[in-house]
């Protein structure tokens, strides 16, 4: 594997065409790159001659031009991630697609493909069917591509007319290239103002869905989708985060960029900075609601009905919560004037319903919010104030159950897709992590960070959230800067030296930020 400098931004790549009108190709990928934290570098596949009107002329460079960029590229600035745009004939992508093999193999790069080959009037922009070469060539060496439904049509050689047929072409695109495929919805409404995108990955299917923005700057809204969701994998996102964050970066760019006007014809999409705000991310559709029949994923098959809406804690703010296995940490953190803990018993014997009975009378004793990890069923019959359930367990557990014993329900989320996804069911609190490493559980794949955090935390400012995930008092403060209301700890405290001292000193640190924060 090659040396690599250290930058203090991830190199992102766009291998593209140069839109002369400034509002797509690599115009646009730079400005995503730049926008969200990236240095972006480009690869030119040809000089276009266009405005907001018109596509007057697509000047391919020969293979000598691309390959020289490319090789002088990865000598210096080797990527983080990559984005491909218009390959304007099939020697430009059996070119990049051997550089892309060869570059892989010194080290793994993750590579998002935006086929753009067709034009929204429906002409042409490539030198003769690239198809072939693209599928059995290009493909193979990306992780995601993003075509519409024209571009996914053109690829699979299925027909969409409606999701279940659209779904069916992703499938079947994704078999043939390998490729995971996120069919963007910007050209069709499969349901009235609502702008929908399917990812399917090969194993999974997810329709991200958002709101129909009006106004006509959306040039380049692909292009810049595509680099957006390569920025956020050169920062180290997941798939299905770098997908939702990229959506909500452009939905972000169509509300805000619509009073902006540059030319005559199709404006190009705002760059208007990372999104903070809920109204810009997608909703993630939940099988059992009731428009899930109307993207294909009827109700047949489902366990249960969608629930959401569970009863309310008494704070946004919960402070410090502990989370324990045992019942004499239990009591002792109770008589520490704890409010806020979680019973996790990780080995339960034959006597776990009398623990748990003994630790909700522990509760009641102290005015816990007390929350049993995982056992909902106990929860219920034994009259718990609240149950913790993982991601795993939201379509296993009876929801309904739990809501109608008017239980608090807490969920784990690991990242934007899952924050969003639990975020639906309307839960009494959303716990993130892993913000750090933990002893006591491998989340290695599933780290946060203080950065990732902040910036799921803005998301929804009142809601009650918990930071999880090697926290200790050296942590605590940077954590509670971020503006959640309540740090989850384990070793440190249980761990501690002195359990009383670790206990006041994250009081006083979570003390100390809400007094700079509340009004007077």
């Amino acid at each position: 594997m090659r040396d690599q400098v250290l930058t203090d931004k991830p190199i992102v790549w766009t291998i593209a065409g140069s839109d002369s009108g400034g509002g797509a190709g690599i115009q646009a990928d730079l400005l995503t790159f730049c926008d969200l934290g990236c240095h972006g570098c480009s690869a030119i596949t040809a000089n276009t001659a266009q405005n907001t009107v018109e596509v007057a002329a697509i000047n391919a460079v020969s293979i000598e031009v691309l390959g020289s960029q490319l090789r002088a590229l990865q000598r210096d600035l080797f990527p983080a991630a990559i984005k491909i745009g218009l390959l304007a004939k099939a020697e430009q992508v059996l070119e990049v697609a051997d550089f892309l093999q060869k570059l892989r193999a010194l080290q793994p790069v993750p590579v998002i493909y935006d086929p753009v080959a067709i034009a929204t009037s429906g002409a042409g922009l490539t030198e003769g069917d690239i198809t072939a070469e693209v599928l059995s060539q290009l493909l193979p060496q990306c992780d995601l591509v993003t075509p519409n439904f024209h571009e996914l049509e053109w690829l699979s050689q299925v027909t969409v007319k409606d999701a279940e047929s659209l779904l069916g072409a992703a499938r079947q695109l994704q078999s043939e290239g390998g490729a995971a495929v996120l069919v963007t919805g910007g050209h069709t409404q499969l349901r009235l103002g609502e702008v929908s995108d399917l990812l399917w990955d090969g194993k999974k299917a997810d329709w991200f869905i958002g709101s129909e923005v009006s106004g006509n700057n959306t040039h380049g809204t692909g292009c810049t989708l595509s680099s957006a969701i390569a920025a956020c994998r050169a920062l180290g996102y997941p798939l299905r985060d770098a997908c939702v964050v990229g959506k909500a970066y452009v939905q972000r760019g169509l509300r805000l960029g619509a009073n902006t006007h540059i030319g005559a014809g199709a404006g190009p999409v705002g760059h208007c900075g990372w999104p903070l705000e809920l109204v810009d991310f997608p909703e993630i559709l939940v099988p059992g609601e009731a428009r899930a029949q109307d993207y294909g994923l009827g109700a047949q098959g489902v366990a249960q009905p969608f629930i959401h809406g569970f009863a309310e804690v008494d704070s946004s703010r919960m402070g410090l919560y502990p989370v324990v296995d045992t019942l004499e940490w239990l009591q002792r953190l109770a008589e520490q004037g704890v409010r806020t803990l979680q019973l996790r018993i990780k080995n339960p014997g034959e006597n776990l319903r009398e623990q748990i009975e003994r630790a909700v009378a522990i509760g009641r004793a102290y005015n816990l919010r007390l929350f049993i990890n995982d056992f909902w069923q106990l929860a219920i019959q034994c009259g718990a104030y609240g149950v913790h359930l993982g991601q795993e367990d939201l379509q296993a557990a009876d929801l309904a159950a739990i809501q109608s014993a008017g239980l608090r329900l807490g969920i784990s989320t690991h990242g934007f897709y899952e924050l969003l996804l639990a975020y639906r069911y309307r839960p009494s609190y959303l716990a993130i992590g892993a913000i750090y490493a933990t002893n006591t559980k491998d989340m290695s794949d599933q780290l946060q960070g203080v950065q990732k955090l902040a910036r799921m935390a803005a998301l929804l400012p009142d809601y009650p959230l918990v930071a999880i995930g090697g926290i200790n008092v050296q942590r605590a403060g940077e954590v509670i800067a971020t503006g959640v209301g309540s740090i989850a700890v384990v070793s440190a405290i249980t761990k501690a030296e002195d359990y009383k001292q670790a206990v006041a000193e994250l009081n006083a640190l979570l003390d100390n930020e809400y007094a700079e924060v509340e009004p007077c």
